[in-house]
């Protein structure tokens, strides 16, 4: 009898276990650099738009030095952990969609490919820090919460690659710009997802082709670089059909902010005061 019971207790604690991975729709975990002063970490979930009572994790400096070493120069990255993420899981088919507030080098595209990389979907991001940051951080911080919200493990080496994606396209617009990096980087995976390349011989092929048709000039270095970057994706189990579903409602979603009225007042508001900028400038030397 005692051995029935012990059975029935661990069948239980399984269940209750698994009830609390399964993310539900709305949820929302919010990950915290670990040395946020107090009043620092106040302002980033007021920043948020979440309460005290929010799910919270902590990401440490260790965490962020374990996934971007290999990737960013140590005094980069930094000694303290401040970026600070909000992971909203929504229905499924939605996509993913990035909004960063004070990150200076990563982009929201950028996010987007490195998070369909590691496998992530179907999530609303909100990346942010309480004053200027790189952003490179940040992604350590998502997977994190997604782990814990899904209750699914992301295999290292896909979190690795992802991390190295998101350095090597950064990097890459660096030299290119951030629409023209990030696009040779979606494209050259939608073409991955067709082909299914064997080599990386292969794969250099598809990568000049792409940089062609977009007219990019790549260094060897650059090239060598992406040629290994998407060897490794090549050797690991990613869905590269999620990768696509993924990409393409990204884009989706961009197209139908892009087209709305409050899209079109944004992207306006911002023509207008880089339009008044350079009236002001042109009036200095008339």
């Amino acid at each position: 009898m005692k051995r029935i019971f012990s059975l029935l207790a661990i069948l239980i604690l399984s269940f209750t276990m698994s009830v609390k991975a399964d993310s539900v729709v709305g949820d929302t975990i919010v990950t915290l650099g670990e040395n946020l002063t107090p009043a620092q970490k106040e302002t980033v979930l007021k920043d948020m738009g979440v309460g005290e009572d929010v799910t919270t994790i902590t990401v440490s400096n260790a965490e962020e030095h374990k996934y971007l070493g290999d990737y960013v120069p140590k005094a980069q990255i930094g000694s303290k952990a401040i970026s600070s993420t909000k992971i909203t899981t929504k229905e499924k088919g939605y996509g993913i969609v990035v909004n960063t507030n004070h990150i200076t080098w990563v982009s929201k595209e950028m996010y987007t490919n490195a998070l369909v990389t590691a496998g992530v979907k179907d999530a609303d991001i909100y990346i942010t820090a309480p004053f200027d940051v790189s952003g490179t951080a940040a992604l350590t911080g998502i997977l994190k919460a997604y782990e814990v919200s899904t209750g699914e493990k992301i295999p290292e080496d896909q979190k690795q690659v992802a991390n190295e994606e998101m350095v090597t396209t950064a990097k890459l617009a660096d030299s290119i710009g951030q629409k023209e990096a990030t696009e040779l980087i979606q494209k050259v995976k939608e073409e991955i997802a067709k082909q299914d390349p064997k080599t990386a011989e292969d794969i250099k092929v598809i990568i000049n082709n792409i940089s062609n048709e977009l007219n990019i000039q790549l260094t060897q270095d650059q090239l060598d670089q992406l040629v290994s970057l998407f060897d490794k994706m090549k050797d690991l189990n990613i869905n590269w059909d999620q990768v696509n579903s993924q990409l393409d409602k990204a884009k989706e979603k961009w197209n139908d902010f892009k087209n709305s009225e409050e899209g079109k007042g944004i992207i306006q508001s911002i023509l207008d005061f880089f339009k008044a900028i350079f009236n002001w400038i042109a009036g200095l030397f008339s």
